[in-house]
């Protein structure tokens, strides 16, 4: 069983004397409870353990109640310090503030319960900490698989992670690639969309919020303007209506929209969106028409897989890195994705066979003088080793 990096994350953070409360929060179907378990294997703690998944959502009293369970086990057991992990809390109806309550209850009378949090809605969650939790919590952050967990994990070379990206649960599919896209569909996209987000988040028009994920899947990679967008979508209403449903997509951590690289910081929001998904195994599936075998033997189609798997990759690092992920391009020089943290600027560009020629690199470099610049994929860095590279290094 794969041992992903959060796991010595939770584990030393826990280890330490009860400060802040730990929430393990990240997409569908990335091993956030597989995790949690790894680790109450290894701490060798009291703990109990509580899934909120089939609680009814005002069942106000169900926190408070597991809560008194745990300290009666602790007292009963003379336990020095205990440890309490709620799953899926965010299901349960003004969570945030029942468990503000109960933690600063045995703040107040040092009670060393600790406590961790786990959920798959990113929006729930951050409503919940940011208006109740604001100085009590620490985020473990749970990304989508990298291509070194899914080649040990399950084999995936190179190609078929790039294609079928890295959902752990679908790995078992890939001989049936039409099962593949149904697994895809019902147990990970759909409860995505219908439950993370819709149900979380007021949203006007629910039809619409739909077809922009299709679309933008579909496009991951690709410069696309909100009028194109507009002109593609059935009542699609204006622009502002797509950046904001585009902005509760990103929380969701399923699609998001790269802003072009500027000095001028109202360039950047004025510029044309380039699309990402956050996992390619998204634009594989949002691609009609497209099975691996056309994508991979078709260059220029090939070719944006390649990109938006770079992409994919740089957003992940982009939460653990903490640095602002852009595109840059003047006329008909670009660059795929140019990375900020603080005064480092690095320039990454994907040799993919999209482009016969691109002196977009060269020219980036004359203007802006970037602290790297590294051209990805083709003759150039192997794409396997970049995956499996340290990007901290370039910062």
């Amino acid at each position: 069983m794969i041992k992903r990096i959060q796991n010595d994350t939770l584990l030393s953070r826990l280890k330490e004397p009860r400060h802040t409360i730990q929430v393990v929060a990240g997409p569908r179907q990335v091993g956030k409870t597989t995790m949690v378990k790894q680790v109450l294997d290894e701490i060798q703690l009291p703990f109990s353990f509580f899934n909120a998944d089939s609680v009814d959502a005002e069942n106000n009293g169900w926190i408070a109640s597991r809560w008194a369970d745990a300290r009666a086990q602790m007292q009963y057991q003379k336990a020095a310090v205990f440890l309490l992990v709620f799953d899926e809390i965010h299901k349960i109806s003004n969570w945030s503030e029942q468990v503000k309550k109960e933690w600063d209850y045995d703040t107040f009378h040092d009670i060393n319960i600790k406590v961790v949090l786990l959920g798959s809605s990113r929006l729930l969650l951050k409503k919940g900490l940011t208006e109740s939790l604001a100085g009590r919590f620490e985020l473990v952050h749970m990304g989508h698989w990298s291509y070194a967990e899914m080649h040990e994990a399950f084999g995936f070379d190179i190609n078929q992670y790039i294609y079928f990206g890295g959902y752990p649960g679908s790995a078992v599919y890939l001989p049936d690639e039409l099962r593949w896209r149904k697994y895809m569909r019902d147990s990970i996209i759909s409860p995505a969309i219908e439950k993370d987000v819709l149900q979380t988040t007021y949203i006007y028009k629910p039809a619409l919020m739909q077809q922009l994920f299709h679309l933008g899947c579909a496009y991951s990679a690709e410069l696309l303007s909100y009028n194109k967008m507009i002109g593609q979508l059935q009542e699609a209403g204006n622009a502002t209506t797509l950046v904001n449903y585009l902005n509760v997509l990103g929380e969701s951590k399923l699609l998001t929209s790269l802003q072009k690289f500027s000095v001028d910081q109202s360039r950047k929001y004025r510029s044309i969106p380039k699309l990402q998904v956050f996992n390619n195994a998204l634009l594989s599936v949002m691609s009609d028409g497209i099975d691996y075998e056309k994508a991979y033997t078709h260059s220029s189609l090939w070719g944006r897989w390649v990109e938006s798997a770079v992409g994919c990759y740089l957003l992940e690092q982009a939460d653990e890195l903490d640095f602002k992920l852009y595109y840059w391009r003047e006329n008909n020089d670009e660059v795929d994705f140019v990375i900020v943290r603080g005064e480092s600027v690095v320039a990454i560009e994907v040799k993919s066979g999209r482009r016969q020629s691109n002196n977009g690199l060269s020219i980036f470099n004359q203007k802006y003088h970037p602290r790297y610049s590294m051209v990805v994929g083709g003759d150039a860095m192997p794409l396997e080793r970049f995956f499996t590279g340290n990007l901290v290094n370039l910062l």
